[in-house]
């Protein structure tokens, strides 16, 4: 295999003949041995968009002649279209703020278009990665604003997918509606209640999970490009600003924009812990809702045996025809995974210093990952469980028939002392509560009238 010679301001290094990227991805991949997995593609992408912007305005202020933009904009459109993925194996925990990522497109996009331009790869005399493809940019805004933009492009599909559990969660409310049930508070009999109303509240949880997620995503628009190394624009040249946020626009669709304050962007993670907590607080109440089906299915002969749950496989190696509530349980163990992502979020977003955090790198893995388990969560959690859970009706009505706290709603009438006094009765002899009252005169006609004239459900 041959190899070419690139040098650096460290020294010289070969790289194979055959690959794209230089010298920087490959002092990367000899530092940086870590056993993590590769920079997320999509990161790339956004990456690369940011680049085709960047190369497009400065083309069009007369910063990057012609010919190179040429060539420059055309390696960057065949790696959108899914050429040379595997040329991109920086890890995604790696030191230096993403430079080795950022660094890693530039060498691709230049070397690619050296072949365009019928150079070799490696002669950076014609068209330079840092000169030419960097033009304008620096890691510090290029890598934090694709970052971003990353994270929106996964919460769009994590907030679709949530449509999906939400609705399939309303229409077993509808369905449950007329399902009577005891409500519990503690793991302990409270008031009735419906299995519909469970549901209800579930889906309503996570409707308003998904609103604050939408809330979180309007933030991430809001980049530090153009800033370059602090955010003071050092090495732009005059117009790129504007040029460059019209050429996203367009790429993106969307209402990408400059943050008011550039420096304030570059060293201050706060949007990443907002958003972290966001998903952080809709893994918790889909963790919630998971250990209440879990509860509400369990048995089923010996536990509450309110719903069952669709069964996706056999439960054990030992027990025959045990069936275990796998779909929730592996949402529980998603939502931990997240929990701990936010806690690492946090640590990263406070270890910054002056005027820029070095630990991105590992705050985009966290969150690239928490939003994608939780996407695949939310969508396993509608289409393998929830849409096929089906309601006990007679186990849920006689729960409700036999507990005491069903007498709740006559303390209004009958008065606190003598619910107590009955309800301790009935846990003693078994009898059934309503039995009791009726037997001693106390659940009568007029009674059960100013129950109905007085109380509501």
């Amino acid at each position: 295999m041959t190899k070419r010679v690139e040098e650096d301001s460290i020294g010289l290094l070969k790289i194979d003949n055959q690959d794209y990227y230089g010298i920087n991805t490959q002092r990367a991949q000899n530092n940086f041995q870590i056993k993590t997995q590769r920079t997320d593609l999509e990161l790339i992408e956004q990456i690369v968009k940011i680049k085709l912007a960047a190369a497009q305005a400065n083309k069009a202020i007369g910063r990057l002649p012609e010919k190179k933009a040429k060539y420059i904009i055309q390696a960057i459109n065949e790696i959108l279209a899914g050429k040379f993925a595997d040329q991109f194996v920086t890890t995604d925990i790696q030191g230096g703020a993403g430079t080795s990522t950022n660094m890693n497109v530039n060498e691709v996009i230049a070397n690619r278009a050296l072949e365009l331009m019928g150079h070799h790869k490696g002669e950076y005399q014609y068209l330079s990665p840092q000169d030419d493809v960097n033009a304008g940019q620096s890691t510090n805004d290029v890598y934090p604003s694709a970052g971003k933009l990353t994270i929106l492009a996964k919460s769009a599909r994590l907030y679709d997918a949530l449509s999906l559990l939400v609705k399939a969660l309303q229409q077993k409310a509808s369905e449950f509606q007329d399902v009577k049930k005891i409500g519990r508070t503690q793991l302990q009999e409270a008031v009735p209640t419906t299995l519909g109303n469970s549901f209800k509240a579930f889906a309503d949880g996570l409707l308003r999970c998904q609103k604050q997620l939408q809330k979180a995503m309007k933030l991430l628009l809001e980049l530090n490009l153009s800033g370059t190394a602090i955010g003071t624009g050092v090495n732009t040249s005059t117009g790129y600003k504007q040029v460059l946020y019209q050429k996203l626009r367009k790429i993106y669709q969307m209402n990408v924009h400059p943050a008011p304050d550039l420096l304030d962007a570059t060293q201050n993670l706060d949007p990443y812990v907002q958003f972290s907590g966001t998903v952080k607080a809709l893994a918790v109440t889909l963790s919630k809702m998971s250990h209440d089906l879990r509860l509400m299915s369990s048995g089923p002969k010996s536990g509450f045996n309110e719903i069952n749950l669709p069964a996706e496989q056999p439960g054990s190696s030992i027990m025959p025809g045990k069936i275990n509530p796998v779909i929730p349980e592996a949402v529980s163990q998603i939502a931990f995974e997240v929990i701990g992502n936010d806690t690492t979020v946090t640590i990263a977003a406070e270890s910054g210093e002056f005027e820029l955090n070095a630990f991105e790198p590992i705050i985009f893995r966290a969150l690239f990952e928490s939003t994608d388990l939780l996407q695949n969560a939310v969508t396993m959690l509608a289409t393998k469980c929830v849409t096929g859970i089906t309601a006990n009706k007679q186990k849920c009505l006689a729960d409700l028939d036999n507990s005491v706290e069903t007498i709740t709603k006559l303390t209004p009438v009958i008065g606190y002392e003598t619910a107590s006094k009955f309800v301790k009765e009935s846990l003693k002899s078994g009898k059934n509560i309503y039995q009791l009252l009726k037997e001693n005169g106390i659940y009568d006609q007029d009674t059960q009238e100013k129950v109905k004239q007085q109380l509501v459900n």
